[in-house]
């Protein structure tokens, strides 16, 4: 069928629902729509006949059919290969890489760019991969996420076979991840372990995350490793995080609800002003990320601080060059 679309499951995915997943890919996607072509076995998982309740698992192909337009909504449904990106655009995504072999890329996301399309969202990392598919026969496959207003690491894989080996280590502790951040105060204590199960809420700021409890079936364990490098008095520190879980929004949940919210994050509670000479964003970065290679050896990347978190770094008097990686890793 002329316009199908082939989408890998990513890590963070790994687990849901089909029809959420639908909703947050393909938004204006009626869910009477979903269910025709359910039944018709136009949409289908590594090649197989699902329902609409299936669990997803990292690394699963699905297969997505295009979809006619409903009434006047838009056809948020693919449309066949996209173009190939512009030698702008191509140049701003060469820009943001860090390492590159003939297996994937591992990219410097800046803050402000999402990684996947919404209903409002036009562009997106996973928009300039899909321009990359002539170019490389293939369309790079994104393995993992990171929130917009994240900057960082992001890893993209270039075949969907090694999609599919990396998204499998991204659920184990084969891949360690480590994210520097600016929170509120100081947290207590200074080094330590948040073991603290989560669950999607609603919010007057939309979807976000709050602590589960025992009453809370959907709840998902999620844990992370924490250190501070240092304190600005007990106003502001700088904190290095390890995530050893990887569910959304885990690390600014994390510190919010320990009352030591990221800087500028107003979704997780950060409402108080901030000085002339610090940025009203988010204070969070994927900074380095090690894994195997799925052909041998160790991927082992570090990103460089986003022009507003240098800028905050400076004005409080903390040098990133102080902390190389072994410094990093001991701090977390």
């Amino acid at each position: 069928m002329s316009g199908v679309k082939f989408i890998t499951v990513v890590a963070e995915e790994d687990g849901m629902r089909l029809d959420r997943w639908f909703k947050i890919h393909f938004p204006q996607l009626p869910h009477g729509m979903l269910n025709r072509v359910l039944r018709k076995g136009e949409v289908r998982v590594d090649k197989g006949r699902v329902k609409i309740n299936t669990r997803l698992s990292v690394g699963q192909e699905i297969r997505v059919p295009p979809f006619k337009p409903v009434g006047d909504k838009p056809d948020d449904g693919p449309k066949g290969p996209a173009p190939a990106l512009s030698k702008a655009d191509r140049k701003k995504f060469q820009d943001m890489v860090l390492f590159e072999d003939k297996y994937l890329f591992v990219i410097n996301k800046p803050p402000g760019l999402a990684v996947q399309g919404g209903s409002k969202t036009i562009r997106h990392v996973d928009g300039m991969l899909m321009g990359l598919e002539r170019e490389f026969r293939d369309r790079p496959r994104l393995v993992h996420r990171l929130d917009r207003d994240t900057s960082g690491v992001l890893v993209i894989a270039k075949r969907r076979s090694i999609a599919s080996k990396l998204g499998k280590m991204f659920q184990t502790r084969s891949v360690r991840k480590f994210y520097w951040a600016a929170v509120r105060g100081v947290p207590e204590p200074q080094q330590g372990r948040i073991d603290m199960a989560l669950i999607k809420a609603e919010s007057a700021y939309g979807e976000r995350v709050r602590p589960a409890d025992a009453s809370d079936s959907d709840g998902k364990r999620a844990t992370t490793h924490y250190a501070v490098i240092e304190k600005a008095g007990d106003k502001l520190s700088w904190v290095s995080l390890k995530p050893v879980t990887g569910r959304q929004h885990q690390l600014r949940a994390h510190m919010a609800f320990t009352d030591t919210p990221i800087l500028g994050d107003q979704k997780y509670g950060d409402h108080e002003e901030l000085p002339d000479g610090v940025a009203d964003k988010l204070h969070l970065h994927a900074r380095r990320i090690s894994f195997p290679h799925p052909h041998g050896g160790v991927v082992d990347v570090t990103a460089p601080l986003p022009g507003h978190m240098r800028e905050t770094w400076n004005y409080y008097g903390f040098d990133p060059n102080r902390y190389d990686e072994d410094d990093d890793e001991d701090a977390t």
